[in-house]
């Protein structure tokens, strides 16, 4: 009776706006399921031979997962976290030998008619394990050891990941950084990661673009680099003159080049190399004379940055697969495949735009009724939203997710305990990379990386993993009675 009763009181003490928005995205996912992936000989959604009818099926086994999770005691997620994690871990290594090749990956352990991907649920034992570790007495990220202890217990599980050749699935764990600068991992580091997509996509997008026998992609990358330089060594050497040398340095160099240019064919890279090269040992005599060792990290980054462009090239080249190579390639408009790559994305675009500002109607999309689209109940399941409901649909649905996320993003705050409000960032995070990046790639703005969208992608591995993660933050939310607060 005692237990019922506590089951009565975490029903009551559950967040209700989070509760509403779960169910009206979930419902609404599968109908859009049963709409993309309609076909004319059947119109019950409810067969069992249909993925809505499989997928209704999943969302009846998801509403007893999510009750067994508000009956379990919120002290467990938090007593259990590393055990739970190290299990993870030991499922993604053997999956990588058991699972089959499905698609080009090793990612899908088959059950006889169930498929699962390990992947999908590790997302919320990195959380739970990333949230007791920096809950941990006296923890601070300005802390090397503890920075990087963090730091691998994200990327362990995604270089595992990566083996699976699931590189997409990997991809989502870049989001628990956002949790780090939350909790107070310096902003250069956050910074140093935008700079090396930017970095990244420059050096390639404009690597066999030339001016002359300059290469545009490692002279825009270097430019950005000197300006870095520029500004971190003003920015921590707060005297006046510093930014005036610095710039007579630079133009001198300059000068020089343009004299020689006269007379032969100057490659403007090895200009900015010098320009670099000579601020950087400016920048050390300063920081000798003033003996501040802080002026040593803009040089340290400086060549960090220079090896990060060197190594672009070989990246890209040896470490990503063809396909890969080519999504990248068609999505910074280096290549136009729109028969073969780029397919996915065009006839996507073409749904979308075809929905106009109200759509056609549910059930009379075409594009999407005639299979134009591959993926259109899984990865591109927005094209369906977009042809049928239109600009408004697409834009409610929008907002459904942006209040989600937002009202996420309240209950960490109002968490009093480190463990709840790290936890609660990590489902943000999450949350926020599946919905950004999946929109990205059907509306053709980012790569094709293979990422479901929350609750509208078809697949019991993705709706109990967004299920598992939302729900525990519910579970540990409701007990902030329970704890006094």
């Amino acid at each position: 009776m005692a237990s019922r009763n506590t089951n009565i009181n975490i029903l009551s003490q559950i967040d209700k706006p989070t509760l509403v928005l779960y169910i009206i995205l979930v419902l609404w996912g599968w109908v859009t399921i049963y709409a993309a992936s309609y076909n004319f000989d059947d119109t019950s959604i409810f067969s069992m031979d249909s993925r809505a009818g499989k997928q209704l099926l999943w969302m009846g086994l998801t509403t007893i997962l999510a009750f067994g999770i508000l009956s379990i005691d919120h002290r467990k997620f938090e007593a259990y976290a590393y055990p739970l994690y190290a299990l993870t871990i030991l499922i993604l290594i053997i999956t990588i030998f058991i699972a089959p090749n499905i698609k080009g990956s090793h990612s899908w352990i088959v059950l006889g008619p169930i498929r699962v991907q390990p992947a999908e649920f590790s997302k919320f034992t990195v959380a739970l394990c990333l949230a007791r570790f920096i809950s941990t007495y006296n923890f601070t990220l300005k802390n090397l050891s503890n920075l990087v202890k963090a730091i691998l217990l994200i990327i362990v599980p995604a270089l595992i990941i990566i083996l699976q050749r699931e590189t997409g699935s990997a991809l989502v764990y870049l989001a628990f950084t956002l949790v780090l600068f939350r909790e107070g991992m310096s902003g250069l580091i956050l910074l140093t990661g935008v700079g090396s997509i930017t970095y990244f996509i420059l050096a390639l997008k404009y690597a066999e673009t030339f001016w002359g026998i300059t290469c545009v992609g490692d002279l825009l990358v270097l430019t950005l680099i000197l300006s870095v330089l520029v500004m971190m060594t003003t920015s921590r050497y707060k005297r006046r003159g510093v930014f005036k040398i610095m710039l007579i340095i630079c133009s001198s160099i300059a000068l020089i080049s343009g004299i020689i240019n006269i007379f032969t064919p100057v490659n403007w890279v090895y200009t900015l190399y010098a320009m670099i090269l000579s601020i950087s040992i400016y920048t050390f005599i300063l920081s000798v004379k003033s003996n501040t060792i802080k002026l040593l990290l803009p040089i340290g980054i400086a060549a960090a940055s220079i090896l990060f462009m060197l190594s672009v090239n070989y990246m890209f080249n040896n470490v990503l697969e063809p396909h890969q190579q080519s999504r990248i390639k068609v999505s910074f408009g280096m290549e136009d495949d729109p028969r073969g790559v780029g397919y996915n994305v065009n006839q996507s675009k073409i749904a979308i735009g075809s929905g106009g500002f109200f759509g056609k109607g549910y059930l009379a999309g075409t594009q999407t009724k005639l299979k134009y689209v591959p993926e259109q109940d899984t990865d591109f399941i927005f094209c369906t939203v977009g042809e049928e409901f239109g600009f408004v649909g697409s834009t409610f649905l929008i907002l459904l997710y942006v209040s989600l996320v937002l009202r996420i993003i309240t209950l960490a705050e109002r968490q009093r305990d480190a463990f709840a409000r790290v936890y609660g960032y990590c489902v943000a995070s999450i949350f926020i990379f599946h919905i950004v990046i999946n929109l990205g790639m059907v509306l053709g703005i980012s790569p094709v990386i293979g990422i479901p969208l929350p609750f509208f992608s078809y697949g019991g591995s993705s709706l109990w993993s967004f299920t598992i993660l939302l729900f525990i933050l519910l579970r540990i939310d409701a007990s902030r009675t329970e704890r006094g607060y």
